[in-house]
């Protein structure tokens, strides 16, 4: 497999338009790539490409999958910004999302790695079934005993054909209701904003100096490539992409020397939705001009009319050209931005 990822980044030499500014090692288990084979494709890529001065090189981890010597041996490869996969503190919880690791687990790998990485994240999960306010507030005092520089949180989602599905469906595990769920991300946002975290896109709170260089991109629309299976990239245009997930179909493919992939390419319209969703959920909000710009006069007018009800209700409110949430519907953001599709 990391023969055939060395082989997409020739293949896909000339797809790389600007210098690098982030390098992601995320999806499944990327923890399973021994560090000189890291080093290997990180030496490959300063080689082939134009590096940005600040160069942030990030690897997903689990708690149960790294050590102490792991985590300083990918450090000395090059990977500059972990993100641990926490996502609670509670062990039942940890239980009923059929997570490897442990609490001890979670510990142990948190004092690792704030000893040994300035720039880290912590994910958390809120909204877990029969949590309290108090247990989710507990949650956040555990990682904050670390000095997280970055903390990403998500509400639980229960996805079909999960063992929590069925659970849920047979009534063997109850879901907080919605107004327990805002209060938890409320809570969370407020306590870290009073620490000096910026909530800079609504999952998301980072001290200064500490956004994900990554996730802006993203969120952004910048371009960016994706190796291996199931690698999904995006031109910054219009055309995104995913190669094949089958791991025999993608080795074959690229030892001819091709890449087998789909790709789909987005309308005027789901450009305009992708922009209103991901930048509602930034600090700095949508821009009117860029609308305009970007997609017409008639997707400017639209977009008008639509937060015109909104403004009303005082959801939103005018920050010059741009658009913001108020703080009080935070927690609505994606319902929000919904609303401001077009349809």
């Amino acid at each position: 497999m990391w023969h055939s990822m060395q082989r997409e980044l020739e293949i896909r030499f000339d797809e790389v338009k600007v210098p690098l500014q982030s390098i992601y090692f995320g999806g499944g288990s990327p923890s399973l790539l021994p560090p000189d084979k890291i080093a290997s494709l990180l030496d490959q890529v300063k080689t082939q490409h134009s590096i940005h001065d600040s160069l942030e090189i990030t690897m997903e981890v689990n708690p149960d999958d790294v050590t102490r010597e792991y985590l300083k041996e990918i450090k000395q490869a090059g990977v500059n910004r972990l993100s641990l996969g926490i996502q609670s503190f509670q062990e039942k919880d940890l239980q009923l999302m059929n997570r490897a690791h442990t609490v001890d687990h979670a510990l142990n790998a948190l004092e690792w790695v704030s000893d040994i990485f300035l720039n880290f994240s912590i994910d958390l999960i809120y909204g877990m079934p029969n949590s309290t306010l108090k247990e989710w507030e507990e949650n956040l005092n555990k990682a904050l005993e670390f000095n997280p520089p970055h903390i990403s949180t998500y509400a639980l989602t229960v996805e079909e054909k999960t063992v929590l599905y069925h659970q849920v469906e047979k009534g063997e595990v109850h879901l907080v209701d919605e107004d327990e769920v805002k209060a938890q991300y409320d809570f969370i946002r407020n306590r870290l904003e009073e620490l000096n975290f910026i909530n800079y896109e609504f999952s998301n709170f980072g001290k200064e100096g500490f956004f994900s260089v990554n996730n802006q991109n993203y969120w952004n629309g910048r371009p960016y490539i994706g190796i291996g299976p199931s690698a999904h990239s995006y031109d910054g245009v219009s055309i995104r992409s995913w190669n094949v997930s089958n791991n025999h179909k993608y080795i074959s493919s690229i030892e001819k020397g091709e890449l087998d992939r789909e790709e789909e390419s987005l309308s005027k319209k789901d450009q305009y939705n992708e922009y209103v969703m991901t930048g509602l959920r930034k600090i700095e909000g949508l821009s009117l001009e860029y609308i305009e710009l970007t997609y017409g006069k008639m997707y400017a007018a639209y977009f008008e009319a639509q937060v015109s009800r909104h403004l009303k209700e005082r959801n939103f409110f005018w920050d010059g050209d741009f658009l913001k949430i108020n703080p009080k519907s935070k927690f609505l953001t994606d319902g929000l931005a919904a609303d401001l599709f077009k349809i």
